[in-house]
C-alpha cells in the first residue's frame, strides 16, 4: 500500500518514529510519501525518508507557512529540487481556512512553485483548503505534470476539473466520519483513476481515533472503509489505488 500523504518528518513522531514506520509496514503500508513544508525542515526530512525503507520525499513551502517564509526560500526549494531530484514539488497551493490570511504572498509562492515544478518536469502535491477554485485558476495558468490534490473536499464538479488536469485525489481518514457526507459521496462514486489513498499523519485522524494522533498504519483501514463505500474489496481498491499513486507520481 502507498501513503501518498504522510508528514513522517514531524515532531509528534520524534519519540517513536522507527516503531510508526515499522508499524506501518507489518500493515503492509509499505510506500510513504513524504511532502515538505519549510525549507528549515528539508534536511530533517531528508534524513527521516533515507532512514525509511520505502519512503519518498517531496520538497515545498507549505501555504499556512508562507507568513515565517523570506523570499530567498524558493530558491533554496529550487536548489533541493536540483540536487535531491524529488518525486514531486510540494507541499504547496493555497489555504483560505485561517482568517486574516495573506492570499496574495500565499499565491506569489503557490505560482512560484509551480514554475519550478514546470521547470524540472515534476508533479505536485496540493493543498487546497478553503482555495480550490483559485487552485484550479492558477493551476490553468501554469500548466504542470498533474500531481495529487491532497485531502480533496470539493464538489464533483472541481472534482473533475482536477482530472482534467491530470490530477489524482486523495482520501483519507475524513471519509471515515458519518457526517462527512460530500467526501464520503465522492470517494464512492469517482472514477477508480482518480483516487489516491493517504493518511496525512499525524493530522485528519479517522473516526475510531477520536481526535487522536494519526499513523500511516491507520492506511489500511482506511482503505477498508473507502473500499466499502465503494462496493468493492480491499485488494481492489489498493491495487487500482496505488496504480494511480505510481502512474502520477512515478518513483514507487
Amino acid at each position: 500500500m502507498i501513503d501518498t500523504h504522510c508528514h513522517l518528518d514531524a515532531a509528534e513522531f520524534a519519540a517513536d518514529r522507527a516503531a510508526v514506520q515499522a508499524a506501518a509496514q507489518a500493515a503492509g503500508v509499505d510506500a510513504i510519501l513524504v511532502p515538505g513544508v519549510t525549507v528549515d525542515a528539508f534536511p530533517g526530512q531528508k534524513t527521516v525518508v533515507a532512514g525509511c525503507p520505502g519512503a519518498l520525499a517531496a520538497y515545498g513551502i507549505h501555504p499556512l507557512y508562507v507568513p515565517a517564509a523570506a523570499d530567498g526560500d524558493l530558491a533554496v526549494v529550487r536548489d533541493w529540487l536540483a540536487r535531491e531530484r524529488p518525486v514531486a514539488v510540494g507541499e504547496i497551493g493555497l489555504d483560505g481556512y485561517v482568517a486574516g490570511a495573506d492570499m496574495a504572498r500565499q499565491t506569489a509562492f503557490f505560482v512560484a512553485q509551480l514554475q519550478l515544478a514546470r521547470e524540472f518536469d515534476l508533479p505536485v502535491i496540493l493543498h487546497v483548503r478553503r482555495a480550490i477554485d483559485p487552485v484550479l485558476r492558477e493551476l490553468r495558468r501554469w500548466r504542470v505534470r498533474g500531481g495529487i490534490a491532497h485531502a480533496f473536499n470539493g464538489s464533483r464538479q472541481q472534482a473533475d476539473e482536477f482530472l482534467k488536469l491530470g490530477f489524482k485525489l486523495g482520501f483519507g481518514g475524513a471519509a471515515t466520519y458519518a457526517g462527512s457526507t460530500r467526501i464520503r459521496a465522492l470517494a464512492a462514486t469517482l472514477p477508480a483513476e482518480a483516487i489516491v489513498l493517504e493518511t496525512d499523519a499525524p493530522d485528519i485522524p479517522p473516526a475510531w481515533l477520536n481526535r487522536g494522533r494519526n499513523t500511516p498504519g491507520e492506511l489500511v483501514r482506511i482503505a477498508d472503509a473507502i473500499a466499502g463505500l465503494r462496493g468493492v474489496s480491499r485488494a481492489a481498491l489498493v491495487a487500482q489505488a496505488d496504480a494511480n499513486a505510481r502512474a502520477v507520481l512515478g518513483g514507487f
